[in-house]
């Protein structure tokens, strides 16, 4: 899926939509960002050093997530919880961030998952989480 199509399933727009494609293959969604090096995130972390903030890359990882869910058109998915958190190497300008994520089970409209975000052949940041999806509030 391109961008236009992520769109389709995924509440998220610029400046936080932080996907440019994903694919499904199986049981795991493997999403694709680039960092241009403008982003927003980017202005204060670190000025003359800029690397992704590890929170954010923990929001590629879960935007990713959400390819897994037929059923998640016209939901909004709120983190509910973010465990065993590992940060190896560095995101920086010019990376493209590699996510592979995985549910591990499903409880109403709560959702459990695993993944990790990879740039250059090296393990960035590995987590475990979970969300809900809700109804879109008026």
């Amino acid at each position: 899926m391109n961008r236009d199509e992520i769109k389709e399933f995924l509440p998220h727009r610029e400046p936080m939509l932080l996907l440019d494609e994903v694919t499904v293959e199986g049981e795991k969604a493997i999403g694709k960002y680039t960092v241009k090096g403008d982003e927003f995130f980017l202005q204060g972390h670190f000025p003359g050093n800029p690397i992704v903030p590890g929170v954010i890359q923990c929001e590629m990882i879960a935007q990713t997530a959400v390819a897994l869910l037929p059923d998640c058109k016209g939901k909004t998915p709120l983190y509910t919880g973010l465990n065993n958190v590992k940060f190896k190497n560095p995101l920086l300008p010019g990376d493209t961030a590699v996510m592979t994520v995985e549910l591990t089970a499903r409880k109403g409209v709560f959702c459990f998952a695993k993944g990790k975000l990879e740039a250059n052949g090296k393990m960035c940041t590995s987590a475990e989480f979970s969300f809900a999806l809700l109804p879109k509030q008026a």
